[in-house]
């Protein structure tokens, strides 16, 4: 049986002020028997103030550097999952790292960049899953969810849990007067239930509470078993997100009669093919 945890809080610019909220996320984690705790999209600096790219972005970290390596001591004999802003190579990412107290266990750089984050960002290449004391992990980041081909190429990599860390806010254009009912929100929990549903795998959404800059985000942490349903869920308020899994058995469960994995048919999904075949129908039907 596997505790884990998805946390909904703030984080800003201030990264003692963020260390000192991830020793307290971390502890109470612990307290709670926790072996898996995933925290948001940027909780080490900050997300993006600006999406138009007129503020100063959060720092840029040395991914072997002692930031990284302050958070596996806090992370102890659990496993955490956080988000950071990775210099390399004279670039910056969008990343996440996955740590416990002996180490970084995996990365991973986001693939898909909204609205103008890529002028802020350079973009990663891809989805890798890796194994850990919890299990075989994926990672992604906020809008790599909107993209089923993300979850899958994790889930193809044999994935157990999937970790998405987001900094996903309310709609800028039309805002809801309460964020429950904001249509960003609806879409952020449809991603979650969708993507654990269609590859039949565990999956934790933590996000970013509260407001950065003129980004008012929508919390909703939560973790969604391998048939869609929500275990435990934040709301649209800070907190945890708690469930405890026997992550293989219901896995197996779930994929024992309709296995999406299994009875996928990669020979179908070529460009073109469908067009062709409709093409000669609509010929036939003449």
């Amino acid at each position: 049986m596997l505790r884990m945890v998805a946390a909904a809080a703030p984080f800003g610019r201030n990264l003692e002020e963020d260390f000192n909220r991830i020793g307290r996320l971390i502890s109470a984690a612990r307290a709670d028997g926790a072996g898996l705790l995933a925290l948001p999209e940027a909780c080490l600096g900050g997300y993006l103030a600006d999406l138009d790219g007129g503020a100063e972005g959060p720092p840029a970290l040395d991914p072997g550097g002692p930031e990284i390596r302050r958070l596996a001591a806090l992370a102890g004999d659990m496993v955490v999952c956080a988000g950071y802003c990775e210099a390399a190579g004279g670039l910056r990412y969008n990343s996440a790292v996955c740590v416990t107290g002996d180490g970084i266990l995996g990365r991973h750089r986001k693939v898909h960049q909204p609205l103008s984050e890529d002028d802020s960002y350079a973009a990663g290449s891809g989805f890798a899953a890796f194994d850990t004391p919890a299990g075989r992990i994926g990672m992604m980041i906020c809008y790599d969810k909107a993209f089923p081909e993300s979850a899958r190429a994790l889930a193809l990599d044999g994935a157990e849990i999937i970790v998405c860390m987001s900094a996903w806010p309310a709609s800028r254009t039309n805002p809801a007067p309460s964020l429950a009912e904001d249509r960003w929100t609806r879409r952020f929990d449809l991603f979650d239930q969708a993507r654990a549903l269609e590859n039949q795998v565990v999956w934790l959404s933590a996000n970013q509470s509260g407001s950065f800059g003129s980004l008012r985000f929508v919390a909703s942490a939560k973790v969604v078993g391998p048939g869609g349903d929500v275990l435990a869920c934040t709301g649209t308020d800070e907190g945890m997100a708690v469930a405890g899994l026997d992550v293989r058995r219901v896995i197996e469960e779930a994929r024992q009669y309709m296995g999406h994995l299994r009875d996928r048919r990669p020979d179908a999904y070529l460009p073109g093919l469908g067009a062709g075949f409709w093409a000669a129908g609509r010929s036939f039907r003449r």
